[in-house]
């Protein structure tokens, strides 16, 4: 397998920069998410590595070799794509073996290869059916094992699971991490679902506006925001960002408390505008003062209901807090949460 490095990768067209001075380092055999909202450049990012976009500037290396001229069949790289990209008029077996087929390797070896990854993403029952005779899901499995049959050291992904339903997106990520973790395979996993990169990844590089604005462990990202950017875009609801004077609190829902609170806490007040029975826990939102809202994350059921007063608190080593550029200016909660 191989690492991955990016060493300030900047794509421009035009006065628009969709990249903007990325360095990033892949580590072999790792996970790699990135995250992001529509129009970030997580996308372009993924195109560059593959070999799809050339950059402005910066450079691309796999495996210790500078690839950044190189075209995509030079790179030792596998795709998965948004689009499944299958054959209609090939069956699964000719979906998964059309690539080694191109690459004229031999008929045993495709035979071979084929029936070992067929059985690991439990395609075998189904390599004579055609594409339309298959679920989301099942495609999708096929578009793993053409890239997996490559057996190339670096597998890229572009938002593969999101034309999939809510139950199926989960087993899919389930039987992805758990491919990636048994082949050994060195994966850069490109998503806007928060869910599947704090679930998935061994490091999520979160992007805003070209460039990176936070990168680490997904306990990190998510107890240790670098900005109120980072903290308003990971969790669900977020964390709360409460202006205070010349900083800006911020609260993660399930460390708030009903009640006034002990002295030293930070205690606010407000109106209930909505309660949400989530089954495991209640999500209930306050309005305090005229326009801002604090999501707080109770066990179970509540007896709460739109329109009650309320008294909340929380205690100050489970805030982060931040400037009013929304630069982090403390670390109160140990990484591992």
């Amino acid at each position: 397998m191989a690492q991955v490095i990016l060493d300030n990768l900047t794509k421009r067209w035009g006065d628009h920069t969709a990249v903007n001075n990325v360095s990033l380092l892949v580590p072999q055999g790792q996970l790699v998410a990135i995250l992001g909202p529509s129009g970030c450049g997580k996308s372009t990012l993924l195109r560059l590595i593959a070999g799809l976009e050339e950059p402005s500037s910066g450079r691309v290396e796999i495996n210790g070799q500078d690839v950044t001229k190189l075209s995509p069949s030079e790179r030792q790289i596998s795709m998965v794509f948004q689009s499944y990209a299958l054959f209609p008029h090939l069956s699964v077996a000719e979906n998964v073996i059309f690539g080694l087929k191109v690459r004229k390797v031999g008929r045993a070896d495709r035979d071979a290869r084929l029936k070992r990854v067929a059985e690991l993403v439990e395609l075998t029952p189904y390599l004579d059916r055609k594409p339309a005779q298959l679920s989301g899901g099942q495609r999708q499995r096929v578009a793993l094992a053409r890239a997996i049959i490559a057996e190339q050291p670096v597998c890229l992904m572009d938002e593969p699971l999101s034309n999939l339903d809510a139950q199926l997106r989960h087993e899919m990520r389930v039987e992805i991490r758990a491919l990636q973790q048994r082949l050994g395979m060195t994966m850069v996993y490109v998503t806007h679902d928060q869910t599947e990169a704090m679930t998935m990844a061994d490091l999520v590089v979160l992007m805003r506006n070209g460039g990176i604005e936070q990168a680490g462990a997904p306990a990190d990202i998510y107890n240790q925001p670098a900005t109120s950017f980072v903290a308003s875009f990971v969790g669900a609801p977020p964390m709360n960002l409460v202006p205070d004077g010349n900083i800006v609190r911020g609260i993660r829902p399930e460390h708030i408390r009903l009640g006034a609170g002990d002295d030293g806490d930070i205690a606010r007040s407000g109106k209930i505008t909505a309660v949400e029975y989530m089954g495991a826990d209640t999500i209930v939102t306050v309005l305090t003062g005229q326009t801002h809202r604090v999501s707080m994350r109770l066990p179970g059921a509540s007896a709460l209901r739109s329109g009650d007063a309320l008294d909340f608190h929380w205690k100050p080593q489970d805030e982060s807090q931040f400037d009013t550029s929304g630069r982090r200016l403390v670390t109160s909660r140990p990484a591992s949460g």
